[in-house]
């Protein structure tokens, strides 16, 4: 049962809500009194467990430390 498990796992994966490159807020309640701009920052590596790891910011971060991605603030 163990090889079906891990064969599944590997076609279907968990949905990813991160990618190097991408640029990511961290939350107002994170960074008071910054704004927006200050606490935006960009994606350098996105590691198995899920976490992330900043260009310009040290640590690992996971998804509930950022606002929700909206991919079209940037597109106005």
């Amino acid at each position: 049962m163990g090889f079906i498990r891990n064969f599944y796992r590997k076609i279907v994966r968990e949905s990813v809500w991160a990618r190097p490159e991408m640029k990511v807020t961290f939350r107002a309640e994170l960074m008071p009194g910054k704004s927006r701009d200050e606490r935006t920052f960009k994606i350098r590596e996105v590691l198995p467990s899920g976490r992330v790891v900043l260009y310009d910011f040290v640590g690992e971060h996971r998804k509930s430390s950022f606002e929700a991605v909206n991919f079209r603030r940037e597109q106005t």
